[in-house]
């Protein structure tokens, strides 16, 4: 919807619709198997591709749909109602694809690579963890090495999602060899430009279908790769906006999921028993209020987003600690939601919910929920707010 004109964006409705059949089509027919055997989604990503669903966040001037932060939202929160893993790829290559279509559209290289995009539905994927930094995305060990037009980038990372599934990585490393560690800077390195060695394994308590184990990345290219600007910059007001809003959309989503169970398991037990409510739909009722507090908080976070537009002041806005505050609040509370509206649905469905074997099992979307405290852990983003709030002064 155009909030200056109410007309409805119908190449938003196509990708809604896309979305939707390759939902319930694609990824909850597969959903289990990408779980059990910790493989990635494969059947789903290739649905998306055909959809163009991949180009969403592309801008129009470049031939994609240009999808808003609220729009983008929905894509992901709709596909994680049947597979938390294939939503949260979907969130991660539009995060990526956002860090270029938000920084790097003064180079000539990135214009014609995300039409590319467009044109092939490349898939992007992000290596921001490393050996030696211990979580901390804004510190890197690594860095580029510039040479006659050309770099070359070697990296040791703990987690590389779906890195060997992806077209292109984008690498956060220091600006070079004689940078601080938080001096860093993104560079793309596509599938030709990089070989990968896996060092660690993935199996998983959930999210087994995102394959991220740890990788030894080696990589060569032209320096035209390197995203324009800082990595502070892109990281405020790009990559830590778009994770913490799309990764709580997608929470979200696995909870509605759960919670949708559940309600089809009170509803029949109210057929058994015409003209009585079952005593488990006033628990239905409760978890129902949880559920749709956590979607207003991500989508008030998402609009708002948008609202903030792409200019210059928007920018600077999201560097502050206001929006830091706000977007840390929003991960922690999102994500500790989610497993406790999920547990709830299971004390709803009961034993049919624990069993695995059952139309109503939600052990799936009970250990998928469970990642999302430790995706950034809550200790780490609760510790950094706690250093903010001694200095921040909330405007009445």
């Amino acid at each position: 919807m155009d909030s200056r004109t109410g007309r409805v964006d119908q190449s938003f409705e196509l990708l809604v619709k896309a979305v939707r059949r390759v939902a319930t089509e694609v990824a909850a027919g597969h959903a289990a198997d990408v779980d059990s055997k910790a493989r990635f989604p494969t059947e789903t990503v290739a649905a998306l591709r055909e959809a163009g669903v991949l180009s969403a966040a592309v801008p129009r001037d470049l031939g994609g749909a240009g999808c808003s932060m609220v729009e983008m939202a929905q894509l992901c929160s709709t596909l994680a109602q049947a597979c938390g893993s294939s939503g949260m790829v979907l969130a991660m290559h539009y995060i990526q694809v956002g860090c270029i279509a938000r920084h790097g559209l003064e180079s000539a290289f990135f214009r014609a690579y995300l039409r590319e995009l467009v044109q092939h539905q490349y898939l992007l994927a992000s290596m921001t963890s490393e050996v030696g930094t211990y979580g901390d995305t804004r510190s890197s060990v690594c860095a580029v090495e510039r040479s006659n037009g050309r770099f070359v980038l070697n990296k040791d990372a703990t987690t590389g999602s779906y890195c060997q599934h992806a077209d292109a990585i984008l690498v956060t490393c220091r600006r070079d060899k004689e940078a601080a560690a938080s001096d860093q800077v993104l560079v793309l390195v596509r599938r030709e430009d990089y070989t990968l060695k896996q060092t660690t394994s993935w199996d998983t308590l959930g999210m087994r279908g995102t394959c991220s184990p740890g990788f030894h990345l080696e990589s060569s290219g032209a320096d035209e790769q390197i995203v324009p600007g800082a990595f502070a910059d892109s990281s405020a007001q790009t990559m830590v906006p778009y994770s913490h809003i799309l990764w709580a959309s997608l929470w979200w989503g696995i909870a509605a999921d759960a919670v949708g169970k559940a309600a089809n398991f009170v509803r029949g037990q109210a057929r058994h028993n015409p003209g009585s409510v079952p005593p488990t739909a006033t628990r239905l009722a409760e978890v129902s209020v949880q559920l749709q507090a956590m979607k207003q908080n991500w989508q008030s976070a998402a609009q708002d987003f948008d609202a903030l537009g792409e200019g210059e002041a928007g920018r600077e806005a999201l560097s502050t600690i206001g929006w830091a505050l706000r977007l840390n609040n929003l991960k922690m509370s999102c994500s500790e939601a989610v497993p406790q509206i999920v547990h709830r649905a299971l004390q709803i469905v009961g034993i049919l919910g624990y069993k695995n074997d059952s139309p109503f099992s939600l052990g799936r979307q009970y250990r998928d929920s469970l990642s999302a405290s430790l995706m950034i852990s809550n200790d780490r983003i609760a510790a950094k707010s706690a250093s903010m709030l001694l200095v921040f002064k909330d405007t009445p």
